[in-house]
């Protein structure tokens, strides 16, 4: 595998090399999570999108999770 690289524009905005847009299949819109391992290391992934009618459908049945008595475990 070839090393990827791609600029820094004065805004902070870079283009995502194709190869990486491919791996991670991004589109447009998609989300990105940017986690920071250790100086100088960066980990980015692809956030999944959430049904938020799935989610919100569901909410209600999850208050058993409301509580705090599990915390201590």
């Amino acid at each position: 595998m070839r090393p990827l690289t791609s600029r820094l524009t004065a805004k902070g905005q870079t283009t995502i090399p194709s190869e990486v847009r491919k791996s991670l299949e991004l589109c447009e819109g998609d989300l990105l999570f940017y986690e920071i391992e250790s100086e100088n290391v960066v980990r980015v992934r692809k956030l999944e999108k959430v049904d938020m009618q799935w989610s919100r459908a569901i909410e209600s049945t999850l208050s058993e999770w409301k509580g705090t008595e599990d915390d201590d475990l």
